[in-house]
């Protein structure tokens, strides 16, 4: 048998990798540990995707130790290494203070490890631990919190979010990702200092965001916006409190445009809805005057307030408008049906209207739901029978009136009227 000359390439372990720098750290006389999230998973019992390092060796040292490796923030003591084909971020131990943006410090000296725990934003992600030993070093109090459930700011809560306010988002987020309770200190402090949140790059904002809604529990983390006036500030609107039914009715496995959507149904769509009369045509209306009067507006506010990309704007544009469509179900002809299951928004869309909950809804799903079956098993996108070349070769000349005949065409064919591409030439000529 001929042996293989290719090796079989190793898959990246972060763990690996954050184990041997540490060892290599504390055999050079260093005090070296995990830190951060990695530690605060393992204790929950999960396997951190990724691991950080700290050390008070200072960042040239680090560079030296490690061939492979570059700085990402040397005025913060940070170092990226490369190893097992994966990167560990080594910081060194560091205080910092001044800061005047509510982001950025002014001041930042390299310190000890306590001091370093004493900076960082919550008790759970205060953690550090010594893998070699095993030992946990706690100087906040995180394991505690840990064990009860708690996002409690370390040490001033105001102080913390004074020096950067992006931690109210993230408080939020890990509350709702953990399903851990925040304290009520912290608490106070975010409602003080949620307004200046407006003060964040709206890409930072964008990305907590992001993960929130694309988290295990987005419907909470909503919810906690709302409840610590934060959504206001996020998405650059009046603040209210409005029942999440929708959101919260869509499970975890949702992509973003899906849970804006939701959101935006939440917000903007169901209090009106609820206001006049329960119903699926009264839905339908209200979505209809909010895609003329409001849909605009609203996607292009929630753009520079989230920083969506231009792929998830569009993505929650065409999810919004396809809805009263697909709430006017009854009245679409086989033809529309097709289109409606062809269109790439369809899979988005129709997650919303099974989230929904307003009177006569249920029998519409069912409804839906079988029609699918059937359209599905017809095929619901067949190639076109003609094509514009064929109008051309009949005679017809290009204009205003050649998309609608192809269009008049397609859905023929989507109907089952026309079912060959001579029945669909024949049909043109016809029209002469």
């Amino acid at each position: 048998m001929n042996k293989s000359r290719g090796k079989t390439r190793r898959a990246p372990d972060a763990r690996v990798a954050a184990y041997r720098i540490v060892r290599l750290l504390q055999k050079h006389g260093h005090t070296t540990y995990l830190a951060g999230g990695c530690v605060r998973d393992r204790l929950r019992g999960i396997t951190p995707k990724d691991y950080d390092v700290a050390t008070d060796a200072h960042p040239q040292v680090v560079r030296k130790l490690f061939n492979r490796s570059r700085f990402v923030g040397e005025a913060f003591g940070v170092v990226i290494v490369f190893m097992e084909g994966t990167s560990v971020e080594v910081a060194t131990f560091r205080t910092e203070w001044g800061y005047k943006d509510g982001r950025r410090p002014s001041h930042v000296e390299f310190s000890d490890a306590e001091h370093d725990a004493r900076r960082r934003d919550f008790t759970i992600n205060g953690l550090f631990e010594d893998p070699i030993t095993d030992r946990v070093i706690d100087y906040v109090g995180g394991r505690a919190d840990l064990k009860a459930g708690v996002i409690r700011a370390i040490g001033n809560a105001q102080q913390r979010f004074g020096e950067d306010y992006l931690r109210m988002l993230r408080a939020v987020r890990f509350a709702a990702e953990l399903d851990f309770t925040i304290h009520r200190s912290t608490v106070a402090a975010i409602r003080k200092y949620a307004p200046q949140l407006a003060c964040i790059s709206r890409e930072r904002t964008g990305k907590e965001i992001q993960l929130m809604l694309t988290g295990r529990q987005p419907s909470h983390a909503a919810a906690l916006l709302q409840r610590l006036q934060l959504d206001g500030p996020v998405l650059n609107e009046t603040h209210c409190s409005v029942r999440l039914s929708t959101l919260q009715r869509l499970n975890d496995d949702i992509s973003y445009p899906a849970a804006l959507a939701a959101w935006a149904m939440d917000r903007h769509l169901l209090p009106r809805h609820v206001a006049r009369s329960h119903g699926v045509e009264n839905l339908a209306r209200c979505v209809s005057v909010f895609l003329t009067d409001e849909l605009t507006d609203l996607v292009r506010r929630w753009k520079r307030a989230l920083c969506l990309t231009n792929d998830d704007r569009d993505a929650l544009r065409a999810c919004l408008k396809l809805l009263p469509t697909i709430l006017a179900w009854h009245d679409q002809s086989t033809a529309r049906h097709k289109r409606l299951l062809a269109d790439p928004a369809w899979p988005v869309a129709y997650r919303i209207i099974r989230a929904l909950r307003t009177a006569g809804i249920t029998p519409l799903r069912r409804k839906i739901d079988q029609d699918c079956l059937c359209l599905r098993a017809q095929g619901v996108s067949p190639r076109p029978l003609v094509t514009g070349d064929d109008l051309i070769h009949i005679g017809r000349k290009p204009g205003p009136a050649f998309s609608r005949l192809l269009n008049q065409i397609y859905d023929a064919q989507l109907e089952g009227h026309l079912r060959t591409r001579d029945e669909a030439i024949k049909w043109l000529r016809q029209l002469r």
